[in-house]
């Protein structure tokens, strides 16, 4: 009786934190991509990672390879539409896509250059549908788990999504389209047993946000804003936005009339260009 309680205990050690088996995310180098790969790395768990700083990306590989993982790490750029079907669809079976990749930049209270904004929305608009759309489809190609989805892909927008905020235009534009088109398309691919989610989260201590110069309430760390994704993904919620404090006062501020809304974003700092 005791050796059998003493071996359920070490099979419960040993199982994974998530459901998931096989994962795919991008933009894993660093920040909240690396975050959700070590929170997911586990003995029994495949990681196929992506991003385009190779050193970077071997170092999130070799920390969730000490967690017990497989990894298959590759040098990708999200934007190259042929390259990421080919990675994707070579990646065997998916039980969860986290399309992560994504750049930012301002405005720094001028006009944003049009080659910034035009850089924006090739990553966090283009390169999202570069990395869902053929993930559904390999997806849609196997059978369904045992809890009858056949998979989910995650989309990283973000809080940015539900305000026009005129110091990063393009940036809020790109998370916002990317956070309607999946909340949008989780309702036709439920048909086929797919879900999608659009994780919209608040400010979080990335390289990214280092660069940011002005206040950022309820900032987080990587691992806690991984955790509270994950946790929402094995939940089963469409829009996992966080922290809701931060989320409510977007939604307010979107609420607003245009004018009014300009009138009292302009008046908060602008995000750097570049940054």
């Amino acid at each position: 009786m005791g050796g059998n309680a003493r071996d359920r205990r070490i099979w419960i050690a040993f199982m994974p934190p998530y459901p998931w088996r096989h994962v795919l995310i991008t933009g894993a180098s660093s920040g909240l991509g690396r975050a959700l790969a070590e929170a997911v790395a586990a003995p029994g768990v495949t990681l196929h990672l992506s991003g385009r700083d190779a050193a970077r990306l071997n170092a999130t590989s070799e920390s969730c390879h000490t967690k017990g993982a497989t990894i298959i790490e590759a040098v990708q750029d999200v934007t190259n539409a042929h390259a990421m079907t080919a990675w994707i669809q070579n990646a065997g079976p998916l039980d969860l896509v986290i399309a992560n990749a994504g750049v930012s930049g301002g405005t720094g209270d001028a006009t944003e250059p049009p080659a910034q904004a035009a850089r924006i929305f090739a990553t966090n608009v283009t390169g999202v549908l570069n990395t869902a759309l053929p993930a559904i489809e390999v997806m849609a190609a196997q059978p369904p788990g045992a809890d009858g989805i056949r998979g989910r892909v995650a989309v990283i927008a973000s809080i940015a999504a539900f305000v026009a905020a005129p110091g990063a235009p393009a940036y809020c534009a790109s998370k916002s389209a990317v956070q309607r088109w999946a909340e949008a398309v989780d309702a036709s691919e439920r048909a086929r047993r797919i879900r999608l989610h659009a994780v919209c989260p608040g400010y979080i201590r990335t390289p990214m946000t280092a660069r940011n110069s002005f206040p950022m309430p309820f900032l987080m760390t990587a691992e806690d804003a991984a955790q509270r994704t994950l946790a929402g993904i094995a939940a089963g919620r469409l829009r996992i936005a966080y922290p809701l404090p931060l989320y409510f006062a977007a939604r307010l501020a979107g609420a607003l009339p245009p004018s009014w809304r300009n009138r009292l974003m302009s008046t908060l700092p602008a995000k750097g260009v570049g940054g």
